[in-house]
C-alpha cells in the first residue's frame, strides 16, 4: 500500500502536467493560427489596393468570394463577374476620355489604414478601417488630391484555406 500511495502522487501530478501542456499546446496553436491568419488577410487586403489601383479586374475579382460583393451605400455590386464588370468599365471609361483629348488621369492610389482584425470564428473575420482614395499629383506640379475617404467594414471568410472577401462596405450606416 506504502508503494501504491508512493507512485500515486507523483503518477497524479503527471497526468495533470500533462492536462495542461495539452491545453497551453492547444491555446499556442490557436495563437500561431491568428497570427498567420492575420498576415495572409494583410496580403489579401494589398492584393485588393493593388487590383483596384491597376484597374486589374481579373486581380479584383480574385480577391472575392464567387459571390462575395462590393457596397457603396445603396450601390452594391454582387458576384464576381460583375467586379469583373465595374472594374473594366472604370478602365473603359477612363481610355475613352483620353482618346477624346481629356488629360490623362494621374495613379490612383487606395490607401486603407488603422485597420482593426475581429476573429468571428476560424473560418470567418471582419476587418474594420478606414480608407481613402488619393490621386498622385499631375503635371505642372499639381498636388496629390484625396478624391474621397471614409470607414469601411469587410467581411472575410477562408475558402478552401484561402482568405477572401464576402462583402466589402465602404459606407456602412451607423
Amino acid at each position: 500500500m506504502k508503494l501504491f500511495k508512493t507512485l500515486c502522487g507523483p503518477l497524479v501530478v503527471a497526468v495533470l502536467a500533462a492536462g495542461f501542456a495539452a491545453n497551453a499546446t492547444a491555446s499556442d496553436a490557436d495563437v500561431l493560427r491568428e497570427m498567420r491568419d492575420r498576415v495572409e488577410i494583410e496580403a489579401l487586403m494589398w492584393r485588393y489596393v493593388r487590383a483596384l489601383d491597376t484597374l486589374d479586374e481579373n486581380a479584383y475579382a480574385a480577391v472575392y468570394t464567387e459571390d462575395g460583393q462590393f457596397g457603396s451605400g445603396r450601390n452594391v455590386t454582387k458576384g464576381r463577374e460583375a467586379l469583373k464588370k465595374m472594374v473594366a468599365d472604370l478602365k473603359k471609361s477612363r481610355a475613352e476620355r483620353e482618346a477624346k483629348g481629356e488629360p490623362k488621369q494621374p495613379p490612383m492610389h487606395h490607401i486603407i489604414t488603422n485597420a482593426h482584425i475581429e476573429f468571428i470564428d476560424k473560418d470567418h473575420a471582419r476587418y474594420n478601417s478606414y480608407w481613402m482614395t488619393v490621386f498622385a499629383g499631375g503635371p505642372g506640379g499639381n498636388p496629390p488630391r484625396v478624391a474621397a475617404a471614409g470607414r469601411g467594414v469587410d467581411e472575410l471568410v477562408r475558402v478552401d484555406g484561402q482568405w477572401l472577401i464576402k462583402s466589402r462596405n465602404v459606407a456602412p450606416q451607423d
